[in-house]
């Protein structure tokens, strides 16, 4: 540099960096680019040339695509001394410290481009936030992703999918299902196999009124559920009171119910000793066209006389004969279709 005489000014030292760039002998530039971050030529007050985006995007581009990101970094810091804040430059250290497994250095730098109201590119969320799902650090992938909703951009169905599957492997079925209620308002309406898994496990978990309105968000945006299918895991696996909520929820709403899941729903709170559970949720069936040839009818009106409930038994028990004298069939399915 001495030899030739060359100005410490870094608008000089950036046209050389620039034209090493062009001609790909990024070798020279590096040095080039040392010797200016060494010495703080950027910096230095006295300089009357500035670099140019043409000179520092390619290097820094180059940087971090090649693994030295770090370097970049310390290079872009000292331009944004000088007030610069350029976007290509950003979201170029943003994804190469995702690519290079340092999500932590990425998020930083996310936080200055949200502070100085930078825009921060797609691309650039979706290797931030495979970069936290790769780290084992589902709720900073969750961040990002909210992030990216409230940037303007619309994740694909594979990254929701990602996120909420990382979230409910790791036990945080909730935030899974905050994620998944953002999925569908987006108007994404894949990865229903996860959604069933997710509401089951918040119905399993107590989270009942949380499950039945995420289950109200997917109906009114149409997308369709299996009740029958939560229905019997729920009856199979003890939780009868989940289940008597969600039944009670459908046939409020006259979702498709099958008449087989009335049956293992009152088999299982009659089971359980909820007589008067059994009997209240039976009447609802019945009103809505439900058969009322359960099997254990007769045990229900049985175990609400034995514990003093004969008002209800007595009620049940002439409903029951009353749509026996109606001689109108109950066999089959009733179907409704969900309201706008």
């Amino acid at each position: 540099m001495i030899r030739l005489s060359i100005p410490t000014e870094a608008g000089h030292y950036g046209i050389l960096i620039e034209n090493f760039c062009k001609a790909e002998d990024y070798d020279q530039a590096i040095k080039l680019l040392d010797k200016l971050i060494e010495k703080e030529i950027i910096l230095r007050p006295q300089s009357s040339l500035d670099m140019e985006p043409s000179a520092y995007n390619p290097m820094i581009q180059y940087l971090c695509k090649h693994g030295q990101t770090a370097k970049a970094e310390i290079f872009f810091r000292q331009l944004m001394k000088k007030g610069v804040l350029d976007s290509v430059a950003f979201n170029n250290l943003l994804c190469g410290h995702s690519k290079e497994g340092n999500p932590d250095s990425a998020f930083e730098i996310l936080k200055i481009m949200d502070r100085r109201g930078v825009s921060r590119d797609a691309d650039s969320y979706k290797l931030l936030i495979k970069s936290s799902l790769n780290k084992g650090e589902p709720a900073d992938a969750k961040t990002a992703l909210d992030s990216m909703i409230e940037a303007g951009h619309l994740p694909d169905s594979s990254l929701f999918r990602s996120v909420m599957e990382s979230l409910f492997e790791d036990g945080r079925v909730q935030t899974a299902s905050r994620v998944m209620k953002s999925m569908v308002e987006k108007g994404v309406k894949e990865n229903m196999d996860l959604v069933a898994k997710i509401l089951e496990a918040l119905l399993m978990r107590g989270h009942v009124e949380e499950a039945l309105g995420r289950i109200d968000l997917f109906m009114h945006s149409g997308c369709s559920l299996d009740f029958d299918s939560l229905l019997s895991v729920l009856c199979e696996k003890g939780k009868t009171i989940a289940a008597l909520k969600l039944l009670d929820f459908a046939l409020e709403r006259d979702y498709t119910i099958d008449f087989s899941s009335y049956d293992k729903v009152l088999d299982a709170l009659l089971a359980a000793g909820k007589t008067l559970n059994a009997y209240s949720i039976l009447c609802k069936i019945m009103e809505k066209g439900g058969a009322s040839d359960w099997s254990s009818c007769a045990d229900l009106i049985k175990s609400l006389n034995q514990e003093g409930n004969t008002k209800q038994a007595d009620i049940l028990s002439r409903m029951i004969r009353g749509e026996e004298k109606s001689h109108v069939s109950k066999k089959g399915k009733k179907h409704a279709t969900v309201a706008a």
